[in-house]
């Protein structure tokens, strides 16, 4: 069996183990599918409004209520699904890119390099997560693409952190020096000896910040700094059910159930990556 079979069959065995990590990957799964199949399976267009119908409570027409226009709460979820996991995977690849080759680049060449990098990253670092967003949201303006851009910045310099740290020990082991010895690229070197040895450890972060920017987004949005109503987002949702939260609370419960179920299904799937991927614990399993 090849190293890449066993390493899958291990990954396998370690999900087998944790029953938990399976359900946070279906329930990922079936999130990710409602919001592509969104307009199949809403009964109402997420922006359709029906003045009768406002603020009708939970029932088998409306299967979330309506909101204060009237809206079909289930419709909008639906489609707010597509914002929210948009905002929280495009967010999190791109930091997870670029952190990731700015940590891996300060790590590999160190000296005036890395000193420059992982300063410019303490600098990031040293502001609240959730101001530098709203900061940057308010200079841009509010906007999908301006969301997505904001917590890109945030998550730059965590990805750096994380790739600079595995790539220190990894650079120094026999088999760099061993491609540096046959004349090999930095370029070679980097992207098909050193990215591939810490990927894992990227990874396993990745789905955990994953959840975050999902928060992050929806926070945001209930500070009116989001994606600019109509458009369903389930922090907007919330937002808007805030001042109806006596005469209507199914108007943020609902929405907030949502990203409930958004980010556990994510933490259950991080969980099951660290425990597969986490070498210290790959020693216990053997042991035992």
């Amino acid at each position: 069996m090849s190293a890449a079979g066993a390493s899958k069959g291990g990954l396998i065995q370690t999900f087998n183990r944790n029953k938990l990590s399976w359900v946070g990957m279906v329930l990922f799964a079936v999130l990710c599918a409602v919001a592509i199949l969104a307009p199949f399976l809403a009964p109402y267009g997420p922006i359709d409004q029906s003045v009768m119908n406002r603020m009708r409570p939970p029932s088998a027409e409306y299967l979330f209520g309506t909101d204060a226009f009237g809206r079909d709460q289930f419709s909008r979820a639906l489609y707010g699904a597509r914002i929210s996991l948009t905002v929280g995977v495009v967010s999190v690849l791109l930091g997870m890119t670029i952190g990731g080759l700015l940590g891996v680049l300060a790590g590999y060449f160190g000296n005036r390099i890395d000193a420059v990098v992982m300063r410019t990253m303490d600098v990031l670092l040293s502001f609240p997560t959730l101001i530098t967003g709203i900061v940057i949201v308010a200079l841009l303006g509010p906007s999908l693409t301006n969301v997505i851009v904001a917590i890109t910045v945030t998550l730059i310099p965590k990805f750096a952190r994380i790739a600079r740290a595995p790539t220190l020990a990894v650079k120094e082991r026999a088999y760099i020096e061993a491609c540096r010895a046959m004349g090999f690229s930095h370029t070679r070197i980097i992207l098909f000896h050193i990215v591939p040895n810490i990927l894992t450890e990227i990874l396993v972060m990745a789905s955990l910040w994953t959840a975050n920017a999902i928060m992050i987004e929806a926070g945001f949005a209930f500070l009116g700094l989001g994606v600019r109503p109509p458009t369903p987002t389930w922090g907007g949702m919330i937002r808007e059910g805030f001042e109806h939260i006596f005469q209507a609370p199914w108007m943020s419960i609902f929405p907030g159930l949502c990203i409930l179920l958004a980010v556990l299904s994510l933490n259950l799937i991080g969980d099951g990556l660290r425990d597969a991927l986490d070498p210290r614990l790959k020693q216990v399993r053997d042991m035992g």
